[in-house]
């Protein structure tokens, strides 16, 4: 006569217990940088907007708009076990595969790249998704192999990855590429292959460098912009612009900042695409030292709890896919604000939850998802 009432018992207690796992530390944070980033693209746009007679808050509404949507896709992502992600992970790889060349055919182009489909008054860009495809693709492929990875699975996990790298490079969308290179060499290492074999692939991932700069499979302002950092004296004006603003920007924040809405090079418009690769540029002037560290620091507590998410989760699966989304969020942090400060090449690849656009910031929020969706389901 009680079976049906204890059985709904014991699933409201489970359900309690993985609920109540629920890293809110990370989560926090994250939404904590969003917020961030709202602010900061405010203050970066909200100058040439008003020199330009239009709407200063054009890009807050939309800025706010995508963290909302974003904040919704991590609740979702969170909420069913990320097990199932296993069975349909070979159609999730080969829909973005699809996306991917559909937006070379039919999507919006700009600035001299095609890599948006238009939704309305919005842009989906499908390579900011590629990588968390990838990333699902790999880690299903390597959690079926728990006795190990050999040369064939090297094989196979690099040319799962190269399809998609050439067509994103193809878009052209370089700096999206790169981190998929990235997340691929810290998932094999992840995964157990032996270090002679992740030798043997950088030795060919430098070649395919030199080759690919040689041949000219890159525009001529792709190659200047990898290339300008080594060399910023033999480098031309337009090639160094950028970087050379943004390094004052950041320079003329001192130690505690000129304050918000208050800084000149940022007011003035003086760093191109301020809002989006160089938004770290805004935080530098605005809040200075201490505040591009508080910043640093709190994507340093995002890393650091995606990294116990992973040393906790329950399966070899769960574990990878929080390698995957480290190597994501964490070279993306490296090169954006290494490119700001001109230690790293221009490479266009967007502050995580800072920098505006749609697609990068709901891409970011589903990869804290998924590692919320593991931490929830660990065992301890």
């Amino acid at each position: 006569m009680n079976y049906v009432p204890i059985q709904a018992t014991r699933r409201s207690r489970q359900a309690h217990l993985v609920t109540a796992r629920i890293d809110l530390l990370l989560a926090c944070t994250s939404a904590v940088l969003a917020v961030i980033g709202v602010v900061m693209v405010y203050s970066a746009t909200r100058g040439k907007l008003l020199l330009a007679g239009e709407d200063p808050r054009y890009y807050l509404k939309r800025q706010l708009a995508f963290t909302i949507i974003g904040l919704l896709v991590m609740v979702g992502m969170t909420l069913f076990d990320y097990r199932r992600l296993e069975h349909v992970s070979t159609l999730i790889y080969l829909g973005t595969l699809f996306l991917l060349l559909a937006v070379l055919a039919i999507g919006s182009s700009a600035q001299g790249a095609q890599r948006w489909f238009p939704i309305g008054p919005f842009q989906l860009q499908p390579s900011q998704f590629a990588t968390l495809a990838m990333i699902i693709a790999f880690a299903t492929y390597c959690a079926r192999r728990p006795e190990g990875l050999v040369f064939r699975d090297m094989v196979r996990l690099v040319l799962m990855a190269g399809i998609p790298i050439i067509i994103v490079i193809k878009q052209p969308d370089l700096g999206t590429g790169i981190v998929m290179c990235v997340i691929l060499l810290v998932m094999l290492g992840a995964a157990g292959l032996p270090g002679r074999y992740l030798l043997l692939l950088v030795a060919g991932l430098v070649v395919l460098i030199i080759v690919t700069l040689q041949v000219g499979l890159l525009q001529k302002y792709q190659i200047e912009r990898l290339t300008s950092f080594i060399s910023p004296n033999k480098a031309s004006v337009t090639a160094t612009y950028n970087v050379t603003q943004a390094k004052n920007a950041i320079g003329a924040g001192g130690w505690f900042g000129t304050g918000l809405f208050k800084g000149a090079q940022t007011n003035l418009a003086y760093v191109p695409s301020q809002q989006t690769d160089f938004i770290f540029s805004a935080v530098g002037e605005q809040l200075g030292f201490v505040g591009t560290a508080a910043v640093l620091g709190l994507f340093g507590v995002v890393a650091w709890r995606i990294l116990r998410a992973a040393q906790l989760a329950r399966d070899n699966y769960g574990r990878l896919l929080c390698t995957g989304m480290f190597a994501l969020i964490v070279f993306s942090v490296f090169e954006n604000v290494g490119m700001n400060m001109g230690i790293m090449p221009v490479a266009g690849i967007p502050l995580p939850f800072l920098s505006y656009g749609g697609s990068a910031i709901i891409g970011f929020f589903a990869a804290i998802g998924l590692v919320l969706n593991v931490h929830m389901r660990s065992v301890r």
